[in-house]
Parts: C-alpha cells; sequence; structure tokens
C-alpha cells in the first residue's frame, strides 16, 4: 500500500521527538491512530478481521489500539536509529543462537514477520556485534526511509532491496551470508513472485511465501526464526528459536516440502499474536484467497 502523509509531516515528528523525548511525542500518536482507524476503511476492516480472529470479536478501541501500536513502534524507530536504547527496556529470548552463530562465524538466514520491530533486532545487532541486514522491498515507504536514513546513515549498509524483475539481490544475500552475517526476511507477506502456499493461520488458510524456504535450500545455511514484540510502555522482547540447520527440498515433492515449512512458520507465527495481537501490522485482508 502507498504511503500517507508527506516528508514534512515525518519530519515534523522527528523535531518533536527531538525537542519533547518519547513519553510525551507518545501522547499525540492516539489522535493519529484514531484518525486512520476512523477514515481508512480498509485498515478498520482488515484490523477487526484479524483482533475477531483472535478474540472472537473486536470493537473500534481495539481497533485504534491496535493501529496505535503501530504508530507507537514507528515512532520508536526513530530513537533507535539515534542509538537511543537507553529509553527502552529490552528482553532478549534464545541469543544465545545468535552469538554461537557469531563465534563460529556462520552465516544464517533469519525468517521475521511484520510483528512488533525489526528495527530493535537491527539496532540492538550493531551494539552486540551480531550483523543483522534486512531483506526487503522498500519501494512502497520511500518517505519514511529516506527520513530514517537521514538520521543515521550506516543504516541504509544494512538493507538489501529486494528488485522485482530483477533476481541479482540473491547474490547480495549469498554475500552477507558467506561473511558469516545474518540475513533477515519477512516470512508473512507474499512478494512480487506471487510464489505462495496456503497453509492453516488463525482459524482460516491465508497464503505464505515460498521464497524464504527456497532461498535457504540454495544457500545451504541455517535457519532461524526471530520475532519481537512490544509492551507499552517501552518494552521489547525479542525472541530466536532455530527453524532449521538446513532445508531440503525433495524433488520429488517439493511442494509438499514447501507447505510444510510454511505451515510450521505460520503455526509459530500464530501463538505470538496470541501472545501479543496489537504488535501483528499487515492491515490488508490476510486471508483473501486471491
Amino acid at each position: 500500500m502507498a504511503e500517507r502523509g508527506s516528508v514534512l509531516g515525518i519530519r515534523i515528528l522527528v523535531v518533536l521527538s527531538t525537542l519533547l523525548g518519547r513519553r510525551l511525542t507518545s501522547l499525540v500518536l492516539p489522535v493519529i491512530a484514531t484518525w486512520y482507524a476512523l477514515l481508512d476503511g480498509q485498515v478498520r476492516r482488515a484490523s477487526l478481521d484479524y483482533l475477531r480472529r483472535i478474540h472472537g470479536r473486536a470493537t473500534l478501541g481495539q481497533v485504534i489500539r491496535h493501529v496505535g501500536c503501530f504508530a507507537q513502534v514507528t515512532l520508536d524507530r526513530l530513537f533507535m536509529l539515534r542509538g537511543r536504547l537507553d529509553v527502552f527496556d529490552v528482553h532478549t529470548h534464545g541469543e544465545a543462537h545468535l552469538t554461537g552463530l557469531a563465534e563460529r562465524k556462520q552465516g544464517a538466514l533469519l525468517i521475521m514477520a511484520h510483528l512488533g520491530s525489526f528495527e530493535i533486532m537491527r539496532s540492538l545487532s550493531a551494539t552486540r556485534r551480531l550483523p543483522v541486514n534486512i531483506l526487503g522491498y522498500f519501494q512502497n515507504a520511500q518517505l519514511i526511509n529516506a527520513v530514517l536514513v537521514g538520521l543515521d546513515p550506516a543504516t541504509d549498509a544494512r538493507f538489501i532491496s529486494v528488485r522485482p524483475n530483477d533476481p541479482t539481490f540473491v547474490f547480495e544475500v549469498e554475500d552477507r551470508i558467506r561473511a558469516g552475517e545474518m540475513v533477515g526476511t519477512m516470512g508473512d507477506r507474499v512478494g512480487f513472485d506471487g510464489k505462495a502456499v496456503r497453509v492453516p493461520f488463525l482459524g482460516g488458510t491465508a497464503a505464505f511465501p515460498t521464497g524464504p524456504y527456497l532461498m535457504a535450500a540454495v544457500l545451504h545455511c541455517p535457519v532461524y526464526l526471530a520475532f519481537s514484540l512490544y509492551r507499552a510502555p517501552n518494552r521489547y522482547d525479542l525472541y530466536c528459536e532455530p527453524f532449521a540447520e538446513q532445508v531440503h527440498l525433495p524433488r520429488g515433492d517439493r511442494q509438499a516440502a514447501l507447505t510444510g515449512l510454511a505451515a510450521r512458520y505460520a503455526a509459530r507465527l500464530e501463538a505470538y499474536c496470541r501472545e501479543a495481537p496489537e504488535n501483528w501490522f499487515n492491515f490488508y485482508d490476510f486471508w483473501s484467497p486471491t
């Protein structure tokens, strides 16, 4: 979905956060969240559908809190990019998996989600000397990304951009992993290639991409799941768990293997969504059959 707002609006938020700090700037977020929940029908419908699957029912107030959580996590990126991790209460679970990889100088693929904040993972990795690169499609968020890179130009070096109709980005991923670094990619949004399978998720079936598993099979590298959860007012819980030492796709039953891998990922994502429902940020008809 295309961005809303303008560079000026984003820069005003940057100035406010600089002058007022995180706590006072956060006071304007409920107003922004309410505006989106009331006026953006697509966001409101998607949030209601998702929250009903979690709670059995959903209200407009829950939608506002859902959108508000996304707004807070987005605001928090400004502080993370400035290196202000001191304003957050960060807890890690399974970090030993990554430190072990770093000690062995072994690269790995991290399958993440639009859940909580990938920025806190990337920022913390810089302080812990655990190099994490983020693979994704960033063209639909050029305004905010331009401002964020302006806050920390080094951030851009850790982003690997997916380019439709140009698969050479895979070589960049391979180079980083061969260098003993980690590459994070999202496992809960189908890419431009449309390669996906439908698996159970929150009471229905939904399309999940197969790209991460195809890439892992080619790279012959370990695969881990990495999720983060935001908890008000300033806590982030980061989770890392093993997924596969290597991904093998048998020639005779390749599709079934991909479906099994995507189903395992979806089951773990569902568990984290149920633990912190307001953290999942796919504001579109995720269960649509098309």
